[in-house]
């Protein structure tokens, strides 16, 4: 039986993925308590870890400071030395129980701490290497919890977790930019005759929208990689995996409806939507015909 400490724990991450999560919770719902309860934990560790970047990132070195601090606190906590913070019970129990491997969770810290300086990505593969250590990771985290079927399962959730942070990016491209964070590769900027000026304006050019163009069929080559992994995954925790790449996919088709005019307003998916997709992957009628570029 659990501690009432553990039970805590578990019970506090569950409180910031509902409040926090605004796509990952919804897939959560689809999964047994135990699952749930594990994504709840993870997701809870990398939102904290996150936000000592966004919100301590004044220029000081106090965000820093706190990453190395917290980089620490995660090593004792892995040698079973839990620093005094809520989240560590659950998310050390979650670690052990499903057999994550430690490196995944330092890929991620690793990620976070080289978003602290403004940032120029001149080609792909240099985006392909930072979307690994803040999203490939999280897709390796949470195969390990869903289960899975096969080594194979482990690249495809890598390839999913560069179309999700693909995703993200586009969607944040104003936002970061203004944070003097460029992430789409300066190779293709020169390519489309774009600069990072055009990028922090509030209508979006021709040539933006042709970057955007190319950069979404780049996510969608990932996105039609990655979709094979539903099956690969155990089958209780399969409805979850096709929720979020329907989640994300559903999202990156929102921004090309939208006309990839994400510089006058923040692209999302409306509540309703998102129950959608979720009765959908419950029912198990995503099917990769129904989502040939794994839109609507």
């Amino acid at each position: 039986m659990r501690g009432a400490d553990l039970q805590a724990s578990y019970t506090d991450c569950e409180r910031i993925s509902r409040s926090r999560a605004k796509n990952f919770y919804y897939a959560f719902l689809l999964l047994p308590k135990a699952k749930r309860e594990a994504m709840c934990a993870v997701y809870a560790f990398m939102r904290y870890c996150d936000d000592l970047s966004d919100d301590l990132n004044d220029g000081t070195g106090k965000a820093a400071a706190a990453i190395d601090h917290w980089e620490a606190d995660l090593q004792r906590a892995l040698a079973g030395n839990l620093p005094d913070q809520p989240v560590w019970p659950a998310f050390t129990d979650t670690v052990a129980r499903f057999g994550i491997p430690h490196e995944y969770f330092f890929d991620m810290i690793r990620g976070v701490r080289s978003d602290l300086e403004p940032r120029r990505v001149e080609r792909f593969e240099d985006l392909y290497e930072y979307c690994y250590r803040v999203a490939s990771v999280v897709g390796l985290t949470v195969i390990h919890i869903l289960g899975f079927h096969g080594s194979k399962a482990l690249d495809l959730a890598e390839k999913c977790g560069i179309a999700f942070q693909l995703t993200n990016i586009l969607r944040d491209v104003r936002e970061d930019a203004e944070n003097g964070r460029v992430y789409l590769p300066a190779e293709d900027l020169e390519r489309f005759g774009v600069t990072r000026e055009d990028l922090c304006r509030a209508t979006p050019s021709d040539a933006f929208r042709a970057l955007m163009r190319f950069e979404a069929d780049r996510a969608w080559g990932y996105y039609r990689e990655s979709f094979p992994l539903i099956a690969l995954t155990a089958r209780s925790g399969r409805a979850c995996m096709s929720a979020l790449i329907g989640i994300y996919s559903n999202l990156l088709g929102a921004i090309e409806r939208a006309q990839f005019d994400v510089l006058s307003r923040r692209i999302r998916l409306s509540a309703a939507a998102k129950l959608w997709i979720l009765c959908k992957s419950l029912a198990g009628v995503q099917r990769l015909p129904e989502m040939a570029k794994l839109k609507g």
